[in-house]
């Protein structure tokens, strides 16, 4: 990873960084010459998070970069300095404040990506040297979330569900996992009539991706991703507006599939399955249309209430497959709602929960890594929001109230009782630049859940 270099095989010659914040600013003058704490005046440097000042020596070469952080933040402290120092290597000075190395590593990788797909990056970023073990940590963790931001931000023509089968396909050769699909009418003749059915009006053929990885005896971890490749809404067309980014609507995949890669390669003693049902859903003579009843593969017959909740449906269908496995803990990811955005925000992914210590220990293992969930109930009294006069239930309802928690609580019925199961609703994407998040596709929730599976399986 050209951003991060091991210290080791690093050139001697490296800049400091000092990160500071306005109460170190007095100490930090005193390890300045004469004409460097002058140009640091006429700067205005003031130390508060996100401003910089670069410091020449006597020669007017860059000597030492002085960073304003906040200390309670260490993932932004320095992400956007690879970006906007000059191109060289720099380090962490020993003195000022101390910041965590693995989160200021990470924030430096995540803040140094660039989506160059369809054109070149504007400047290499500056690298930072860092300690072996930091680097063994952090770069799967920024090649993790470097590959969901690639996902999501590939246009629908070039990420279609054949595309991102093969992303699947390339993931289990690189780790020596089995994978298979069923595609097309061979989702009816495997019994996975939901997923067949979303995407069927697509000239691009809908499907399940199975990836399936470890040994037989070690605990089943089965791991959901929502796959919709494009969104219109179907029938229930989508606004203009509403429709502009459905690229991104395969976010919830793109999350399962790198959280697959990073347990992989850590070897964590599980049986994995991961689980994508990948689909368009389009408008054609054959779209499923509202008012129609779909008998699921749990056996739930659903009335089709809105086509525009589509998500939820191919999910159904995966959760069952998945629960038939009987695994230790499912795992599903999903853009599932714009009502969990209005709740929470664009940064808070969702978490529901059947099961509260587990809640508590994927809340906490986010809080420690800087990948922050919160958890919204399974309400089950909102069932009623789901009524149907015809079926055992409707994918939606006409109420707009608590949509996140129908929408979770529609997924929990093909979630057997005592199974450990976790939902996350995200939004995979940023609305605009910020250090070490860039406009586009995002991870969100993934280091939280890699975290809590490093503790559940004992490979932290």
């Amino acid at each position: 990873m050209s951003a991060l270099i091991d210290r080791s095989s690093a050139p001697r010659q490296r800049i400091a960084i000092e990160a500071i914040d306005p109460s170190g600013l007095a100490a930090a003058r005193t390890r300045l010459d004469v004409a460097q704490a002058r140009w640091l005046d006429l700067n205005g440097f003031d130390a508060k998070p996100g401003s910089v000042a670069l410091l020449p020596d006597a020669n007017g070469r860059l000597a030492r970069v002085l960073a304003g952080v906040d200390a309670h933040a260490p993932l932004a402290a320095l992400a956007a300095l690879p970006a906007t120092l000059p191109k060289g290597v720099y380090q962490l000075a020993t003195d000022g404040m101390s910041l965590d190395p693995v989160q200021t590593a990470l924030g430096w990788a995540l803040g140094a990506y660039a989506f160059t797909r369809y054109r070149k990056a504007g400047r290499e970023p500056a690298t930072l040297a860092v300690d072996k073990a930091v680097l063994a940590t952090v770069q799967p963790l920024a090649e993790a979330t470097a590959l969901v931001r690639d996902l999501v931000n590939t246009p629908t023509e070039d990420m279609g569900p054949e595309q991102l089968g093969d992303a699947i396909k390339m993931l289990g050769k690189a780790h020596k996992a089995k994978v298979r699909d069923w595609v097309g009418d061979e989702l009816l003749k495997a019994n996975f009539p939901t997923i067949h059915a979303v995407g069927r009006a697509s000239h691009r053929a809908p499907r399940l991706i199975e990836l399936s990885w470890g040994k037989a005896d070690h605990p089943k971890l089965v791991l959901v991703g929502k796959g919709v490749c494009f969104d219109t809404g179907g029938l229930d067309l989508k606004p203009a507006d509403g429709m502009r980014w459905m690229k991104k609507d395969m976010g919830g995949a793109a999350h399962a599939i790198a959280l697959a890669g990073l347990v992989m390669q850590a070897k964590l003693p599980v049986r994995l399955t991961l689980l994508v049902p990948a689909v368009e859903n389009a408008v054609a003579g054959n779209a499923f249309r509202p008012g129609e009843v779909i008998v699921t593969r749990a056996g739930h017959s659903v009335e089709i209430d809105n086509t525009d909740a589509e998500g939820r449906l191919i999910l159904c269908d995966a959760l069952a497959y998945g629960a038939e496995q009987k695994p230790d803990l499912m795992v599903d990811f999903a853009t599932l709602t714009g009502a969990a955005r209005v709740a929470l925000g664009p940064d808070l992914p969702a978490l529901f929960a059947n099961d509260d210590r587990l809640a508590d220990a994927v809340l906490a293992a986010g809080q420690a890594v800087e990948d922050p969930l919160w958890r919204l109930p399974l309400w089950r009294p909102y069932r009623k929001m789901l009524d149907s006069y015809l079926a055992d239930f409707a994918n939606s309802g006409p109420s707009r109230h608590g949509g996140a928690i129908t929408a979770a609580l529609y997924l929990e019925r093909f979630v057997p009782d005592g199974l450990p199961w976790l939902h996350l609703d995200t939004y995979a994407w940023n609305d605009a630049n910020r250090p070490g998040r860039p406009r586009g596709g995002e991870a969100m929730g993934l280091r939280a859940l890699f975290a809590l599976l490093q503790q559940r399986y004992g490979k932290g």
